[in-house]
């Protein structure tokens, strides 16, 4: 198992949609997450000094080819419907790598 952390900007006019949103995530979109073997997910929110808010995510990987598992999430119509909805919400980093759309965050400490 590996865990994987993450963070995006999300715009403040969109915050109310966006929680909305993931009040009722779409049980197709679900399934795909849980068949791409992701395990223990969540998403928190802070406003930042900066004035601005953001998304970090959490999850745990089960699986044993995670490149795979991504590309397979990736063409999903129903997951590319979900992001299409979801997307306007967010201001990705500046400096992420190339093809993320969240920033990736380095794991420093973790305890069990």
């Amino acid at each position: 198992m590996k865990r994987y952390g993450a963070i995006i900007e999300v715009h403040k006019e969109k915050l109310d949609e966006y929680k909305q949103l993931h009040t009722a995530v779409w049980p197709d979109v679900l399934e795909m997450i849980k068949a791409c073997n992701i395990r223990n997910y969540s998403i928190y929110l802070r406003r930042l000094p900066d004035g601005n808010y953001y998304l970090f995510s959490y999850f745990e990987y089960i699986g044993g080819d995670f490149e795979a598992n991504m590309a397979r999430m990736a063409v999903d119509p129903m997951t590319q419907k979900w992001w299409g909805v979801c997307k306007p919400c967010h201001t990705p980093l500046p400096d992420r790598a190339d093809g993320e759309w969240w920033a990736a965050m380095e794991e420093v400490f973790h305890c069990d």
